[in-house]
């Protein structure tokens, strides 16, 4: 729908952009779980920046010493130079998420992206191992630059790359086959044959829990055979957290939930708390054999955002409330969706923590759900290989009374769609 207050966007953006396309409004001003556009209309929000915004949008606790931050002139860039801010952030991440959970990774800042994350796990996966193979699974999403498209799943996304996507291989996620196929069945026979003509990898890169791919969640007992089958094979195990850690399941990373300590973490997203990009690197410390400068960024200095993900940590890591409060609110959520996937035909529901999706039999039917949303004032968006599942990722801080008022409208979404009425 192109109007007057929408017509430069049509003029002079690049066809590329794609959210303003199911939004089609011009947002003005942001508060909590809550949008508002120039026309005044208020939008609760069930995207939070594709998981950027775990605590919401201009979340006052992180605010605060923002403002302070650059009204007393602190550094806003400073590539890899020792900062006061980020002496502070280094600190605060030791002491409130590696110490609690007996970690002792290293700490890397790559470029401010997901994606440059995953292009410094996967380098420096090589650089340990000496070897050159990465694998990957089915209906993964790791970025959009050429190392990650590499290890993504989707053909949409990899047909962008305009190049062969070479040292990577991709094997089944949990639930692929449907649970008629053992676990690793493929994937074991194969490393441990000489003659199956498949490399020993350097790396395997996984989600526990795919949000691009369709909100897929990975078993915890998939997750410890995973780890178990890498440790055996001296395969380096890497863990993509950036869109479903910083509490998004719950705990603060994903993988908790399996008992697990992965060889590389990558962290972006909503790490950096306010929104600002950030991306860190974590990994084992017999890893460290970067020589310096071999991975570089401008933008890996951004001290600004050092400010708001020390005030996340410590604001909300400090204790257990805010993951009570995400699994508790998951399950509310769980709970109403289960129970329209009962009433509504052709439809069904999974989640953990915050992350949840309905997935329609008939793909066309999520991107209906979508637009009838919008138009009640709820911002969702669609996942999936063919767009398929309608995902839900509110703001770990959104209230109880807007999780009702969410449900409500994403229920008589649905029931428009389905033709159904509740």
């Amino acid at each position: 729908m192109i109007t007057a207050e929408t017509t430069i966007f049509e003029e002079l953006e690049s066809n590329v952009r794609g959210y303003c396309r199911a939004w089609p409004t011009v947002f003005t001003t942001a508060s909590g779980s809550w949008l508002r556009a120039e026309d005044g209309k208020e939008y609760l929000d069930f995207f939070a920046g594709a998981g950027a915004l775990n605590y919401g949008h201009n979340n006052p606790v992180l605010k605060r010493p923002l403002l302070d931050y650059i009204a007393g002139d602190g550094i806003t860039h400073g590539l890899d130079m020792s900062t006061a801010a980020k002496r502070r952030l280094l600190e605060t991440l030791r002491d409130t998420v590696f110490a609690p959970r007996g970690l002792e990774y290293k700490v890397q800042f790559p470029g401010p992206t997901g994606a440059n994350a995953v292009e410094a796990a996967l380098k420096l996966a090589r650089k340990v191992t000496g070897r050159e193979t990465i694998i990957s699974f089915t209906n993964a999403f790791h970025g959009m630059s050429l190392g990650a498209l590499s290890v993504t799943g989707n053909a949409a996304k990899r047909a962008g790359a305009g190049v062969p996507l070479v040292h990577a291989a991709h094997m089944p996620y949990d639930g692929y086959f449907d649970n008629t196929t053992a676990d690793f069945q493929w994937m074991e026979r194969v490393l441990d044959d000489t003659s199956s003509g498949f490399d020993r990898p350097a790396a395997v890169i996984v989600e526990t829990v795919q949000g691009e791919g369709g909100v897929n969640i990975a078993r915890p007992e998939w997750l410890r055979h995973l780890s178990e089958l890498c440790t055996a094979r001296g395969i380096l195990l890497i863990v993509d957290d950036v869109q479903m850690g910083c509490g998004r399941t719950g705990p603060f990373f994903s993988f908790e939930i399996a008992g697990i300590t992965p060889d590389i973490v990558t962290l972006s997203k909503s790490i950096g708390g306010y929104g600002l990009p950030l991306a860190l690197v974590l990994f084992k410390p017999e890893l460290d054999v970067w020589t310096p400068g071999e991975h570089n960024g401008t933008f890996r200095g951004n001290n600004p955002a050092f400010i708001t993900a020390q005030a996340a940590l410590e604001h909300f890591w400090s204790d257990s409330t805010l993951q009570a409060s995400t699994e508790a609110k998951g399950q509310r959520i769980g709970a109403a969706l289960t129970q329209a996937a009962e009433y509504f035909p052709g439809i069904s529901a999974r989640g953990r923590g915050l992350v949840h999706g309905v997935a329609f039999d008939d793909p066309s039917q999520a991107g209906k759900v979508c637009q009838v949303a919008f138009e009640h004032g709820l911002l969702v968006e669609t996942s999936g290989s063919l767009d398929e599942v309608v995902k839900l990722l509110p703001p770990l801080t959104v209230t109880d009374d807007e999780v009702e008022h969410g449900l409500r409208v994403l229920t008589g979404a649905i029931g428009t769609v389905c033709g159904k009425e509740r």
